[in-house]
C-alpha cells in the first residue's frame, strides 16, 4: 500500500462524493477505473453491473463528482487536512478489518500511532455529574498509560472523555485523543465544542470524518459515525447511557466487531443509566477503574493509578456543582440544532 498520487487522490475524492454508493461499492468502482478521466467515461450501466444493483431514479453524473473532488482537493491543500483511502498505509488497520469499513477518511491533526492501542469511550449527551467525572477520570488514566481515547466530540460524556485524555498531557502525555465527526471535516458539532476540537489538535490529537468539507448534520450520520468509533478501538467503554441512547449503537457495533465491551461501574443504577444497566445484565464487563482494563490487557498499571477508582467517590457538593456547570455549558449552544431525544 502506498500514498496516493494526485490523479488517484482526485479519483478517490470523486468516489467519496457519490453519496448513494456504499463504502464497499466505492471500492468496487475504485478497482474498475484508474483515474478521474476513466471515471468520467464510465457509463451508468457499467456502474450498475459493477455494484450488482440498479441505481433507480438516481442520476449518474461523474463530471459533478469530479468537480466536487477538485474543490475538496483545494480545501485539503489549503487547510492541511488529508484524505486517507482504504488502500493508504495510514488507514487504521483495525478499521480495515471491520465488516463495513469506510472507503476513506478525512483527517486533521497528527496520524494515529500504529503502536498505540485505542479505547472508545461513549455515553449520553445529557450526562449527570457522576457520569462526567467518571468519564474524565477514566480517560485521563487510560491516556497516562499510553492508550488513545476515541470518542465523538459530542457534549456530555464524549466531551468529558476527550478532556480527560487532554488532562493527561499536562505531565508528559503518553496517550492522545481522537474525535470522530458526524459532519464534514471542516465543521464541529455541537458548535460549543469548537474550542475543544482546537485543544485536541494543539495537543497532538486527531479529528476524523467520513464526510467531505461542507457536509452537514443528518440524524442517520450519528450511527454511521458510531461504527467508526467502535471499529477503531480494541475496547468500548459505555460510561453512562439511558435506555435509548445512541451510545448503545456504538456498543452494538463493538460487539459485532468482536471488541471488548465495558460499562462504568460508578454509573450503574443511576438516573441516566438504564442502558448500561441492561448491558451489564447481559454480560458486559463492569469497569471500576482504568487499572482493571489495563490489567485485562496485560498492561502495566502505573503505581499512581493502582488505588484510584475515578468517579466512585463523588460526595463533595463542590464537585457536583462544577460538573453541573460543565454540563450546562456543553448543552447551551446545541439547543437550537437537533433534538437530544433522538441523538443522545
Amino acid at each position: 500500500m502506498e500514498n496516493m498520487n494526485e490523479k488517484r487522490l482526485l479519483l478517490a475524492l470523486s468516489l467519496q462524493r457519490i453519496g448513494f454508493l456504499r463504502p464497499d461499492e466505492r471500492l468496487l468502482i475504485w478497482d474498475l477505473v484508474d483515474d478521474e478521466l476513466s471515471l468520467s467515461l464510465l457509463l451508468r450501466g457499467d456502474v450498475e453491473a459493477a455494484i450488482g444493483r440498479g441505481l433507480g431514479s438516481r442520476d449518474w453524473a461523474p463530471d459533478s463528482y469530479l468537480e466536487a473532488a477538485e474543490r475538496d482537493a483545494r480545501y485539503l491543500a489549503k487547510s492541511g487536512c488529508r484524505f486517507i483511502h482504504y488502500d493508504d498505509e495510514a488507514y487504521p488497520a483495525a478499521l480495515r478489518e471491520t465488516s463495513r469499513p469506510p472507503f476513506g477518511l478525512f483527517a486533521r491533526g497528527r496520524a494515529l500511532d500504529p503502536r498505540s492501542e485505542l479505547v472508545a469511550m461513549v455515553g449520553t449527551r445529557a450526562a449527570t455529574g457522576r457520569g462526567l467525572k467518571a468519564a474524565f477520570g477514566l480517560a485521563r488514566d487510560l491516556a497516562r498509560a499510553g492508550i488513545t481515547v476515541v470518542s465523538g466530540l459530542a457534549r456530555g460524556i464524549d466531551a468529558a472523555a476527550h478532556r480527560g485524555a487532554l488532562a493527561a498531557s499536562t505531565s508528559g502525555r503518553t496517550g492522545a485523543t481522537c474525535a470522530v465527526l458526524a459532519c464534514g471535516i471542516d465543521g464541529v458539532y455541537p458548535p460549543a465544542n469548537r474550542g475543544l476540537a482546537g485543544e485536541i489538535l494543539d495537543a497532538g490529537g486527531l479529528i476524523l470524518s467520513e464526510y467531505a468539507p461542507g457536509e452537514g448534520i443528518h440524524k442517520y450520520r450519528f450511527p454511521e459515525r458510531n461504527r467508526i468509533i467502535a471499529g477503531l478501538a480494541r475496547a468500548c467503554v459505555v460510561v453512562e447511557a439511558p435506555a435509548k441512547s445512541g451510545a448503545l449503537i456504538t456498543a452494538e457495533h463493538a460487539l459485532d466487531e468482536g471488541r471488548d465491551l465495558w460499562v462504568c461501574g460508578a454509573c450503574l443504577e443511576g438516573p441516566r443509566s438504564a442502558g448500561i444497566d441492561t448491558l451489564a445484565f447481559e454480560g458486559a464487563s463492569v469497569l471500576e477503574g482504568a487499572d482493571e482494563l489495563l490489567a485485562d490487557w496485560g498492561r502495566e498499571v502505573p503505581a499512581a493509578q493502582a488505588a484510584a477508582r475515578p468517579g466512585v467517590a463523588f460526595a463533595d457538593e463542590g464537585g457536583r456543582l462544577a460538573s453541573a456547570l460543565f454540563d450546562e455549558l456543553e448543552i447551551g449552544a446545541e439547543k437550537a440544532c437537533l433534538s437530544s431525544s433522538a441523538l443522545e
